[in-house]
This record gives structure tokens, sequence and C-alpha cells, in this order.
């Protein structure tokens, strides 16, 4: 057994891009491109024995290190679900890496 929980955890993927979660905190892409989105669970309920998001901030942001942080957010919105914010964010980087 590894000392180290994370050392064998697999990363989790959506659409074939990383997602990395840190507290109320996800991360969806690879920091090796030129774009990421960051996910912010602002408002969550309880449902049953679960907590369930029902306010998320969506950033498109560039990943860039030499630009100030409130200079990299590309693109910016709210949605009520997780579902929501995570349909919004495969979009937003697909299409920024694209293009």
């Amino acid at each position: 057994m590894s000392a180290n929980p994370t050392a064998t955890a697999e990363i989790l993927n959506y659409k074939g891009r990383p997602l990395r979660r840190r507290d109320n905190l996800v991360y969806y892409g690879s920091m090796a491109d030129k774009y990421i989105i960051m996910l912010q669970v602002v408002e969550s309920k309880a449902v049953k024995d679960m907590e369930v998001a029902t306010r998320v901030i969506v950033q498109l942001q560039l990943t860039d290190p030499d630009v100030k942080s409130r200079d990299r957010i590309v693109k910016k919105a709210e949605k009520a679900s997780f579902y929501e914010a995570m349909d919004v964010a495969a979009v937003w980087l697909e299409r920024a890496l694209v293009g």
C-alpha cells in the first residue's frame, strides 16, 4: 500500500479532458493548453445524504502565468447546477482551444 493515497488515484476525465477538484473549485482542462475552465461551487443544498450544487460560477481562463489573475478571465457565467455548468464549460473550452 502506498503512503501517498493520491499517488495511485486515477485522473478523472470528462470528454477527454482532465478534471481536478480542490474544495469548492473544479478545474477542467490541462494547464499545458492555452485555456482552462474554473468552476466554483458557491451554493449547495443537502439532498438525502449528498450535497448538490445550486449555484456554480464558470470561468474560461487563460493559463499564461505572465498575465495577471484578474486579466486571465475570458468569459464568465453563473449556472444553477453543476450539470449545467459542465455543459457550458465543455462547449467554451472546446471552442476556445479550436479557435
